[in-house]
């Protein structure tokens, strides 16, 4: 298709191959056939780009083009599936499929299936933008899996937040719109927890936070408590904390194993949240040691000092980690970086690498930023010498990693 070319597939239905999982929660399929429905594609149209959702790679399915912003791909939803993967599965959720709820990616696929697609998409983005980092890493990038977390594929969120339509009825969001999918329940929150709040009215076009308690009750828009890394943490509305409930204790040891903060010695913990990394860097320099704890939000900054009060070596900052870098004293060994999905970027990556902590534990959740941060480490004198990566949001293509990087000289 050449550049002056303006083609739009919406609606027009397609037949293919899958191809290879992708990152964002669909599979890359290109159109090589004669495509049925509204028109054929003409000769330059043939290996044209599908971001096809609802597929599993090796499928051949018919699939319905729902986006097409007229260039070198467009968007499908997979709705008849002719050639099934032997890891499709009848999805648990009956508004997970096309045109429903756009929470979930891969409730079709088993979970260890949706493990195995979400290593395969990590891997490729390593390989893809980090390939300096793995130069000079001590371990393979080829060999991190994506490990399960305790507790099974469903009734794991804690927290949910529902979107309000226009005649107050909460729900969740179609994939790629603001429009509202009206939903009997979630199977991804504890059982019989969200049917209760779904059965509610709210004011129009406003969103609805719930959390889960321990007890299994749901409460909106209230605070919860936590308990992790030893500790119980009371939580205000709105605070962040991990929505799988055993991410924080997984994070808490990953850090425990990699930081070896020394005794008397000084660790950041960036992005801190609350303070639950900083917690155990606290344990590991003592009494005599300092652990600084950068954090923007204001209820995060009081909830985690009052959880940590008894800890004086933990002092809290307020404000934004990227900008406190190089105004934090004094200098660190050990530095625990949590940011968010966009990453570090290189300002951040470079201003850390200026005050030369020994090791760097960074915690990221999405695997292009991750790969994007590795890559800028390495530039800046760091390689990496762990790496794990965790599966914190079954039935989405969403994940947990960690690295550990070390100065090279």
């Amino acid at each position: 298709m050449s550049p002056a070319q303006t083609i739009d597939w919406t609606d027009r239905m397609l037949e293919f191959t899958v191809g290879p999982v992708a990152h964002g929660g669909h599979c890359v399929a290109r159109v090589v056939d004669d495509a049925p429905g509204s028109g054929e594609p003409t000769p330059d149209d043939r290996g044209r780009v599908v971001f096809v959702r609802h597929a599993l790679p090796g499928e051949r399915v018919r699939a319905v083009v729902t986006d097409d912003p007229g260039g070198s791909f467009c968007r499908a939803d997979a709705v008849a599936v002719l050639e099934p993967s032997p890891d499709r599965v009848e999805p648990p959720c009956s508004w997970a499929g096309p045109g429903g709820c756009g929470g979930c990616d891969f409730q079709h696929a088993t979970p260890a299936a949706q493990r195995e697609l979400k290593t395969a998409v990590l891997r490729e983005q390593l390989a893809r933008l980090a390939a300096a980092a793995a130069e000079s890493a001590t371990v393979s990038f080829d060999e991190v899996v994506v490990e399960e977390l305790p507790g099974g594929p469903l009734g794991w969120r804690t927290r949910v937040r529902l979107a309000v339509d226009d005649a107050g009825v909460p729900g969740l969001r179609a994939h790629r719109s603001h429009d509202v999918c009206e939903i009997g329940d979630c199977p991804l929150v504890p059982g019989g927890a969200l049917e209760p709040v779904l059965e509610r009215r709210f004011r129009p076009e406003s969103e609805v936070d719930v959390t889960v308690d321990g007890d299994g009750a749901a409460r909106i828009d209230a605070g919860a408590t936590a308990h992790a890394a030893g500790r119980t943490w009371e939580l205000s509305a709105g605070t962040f904390w991990q929505v799988h409930p055993a991410l924080a204790d997984t994070l808490a040891g990953v850090v425990r194993d990699w930081s070896g903060a020394r005794t008397g010695g000084v660790a950041w913990d960036l992005y801190g949240g609350v303070g639950l990394l900083g917690s155990v860097l606290a344990d590991q320099v003592g009494p005599d040691g300092t652990v600084l704890v950068v954090e923007s939000a204001p209820s995060a900054v009081a909830d985690g000092a009052a959880a940590l009060a008894d800890l004086p070596q933990v002092s809290f900052v307020r404000g934004r980690a990227e900008r406190e870098i190089s105004r934090l004293r004094p200098d660190p060994d050990v530095v625990v970086t949590d940011p968010p999905r966009t990453g570090l970027g290189r300002a951040a990556v470079q201003a850390l690498a200026a005050r030369r902590p020994q090791r760097i534990v960074h915690v990221a959740c999405d695997p292009a930023a991750l790969g994007r941060d590795l890559a800028l480490f390495a530039g800046a004198g760091y390689r990496v010498a762990g790496l794990r990566a965790f599966d914190a949001f079954p039935m989405t293509h969403h994940m947990e990693a960690v690295a550990l990087l070390e100065r090279a000289d």
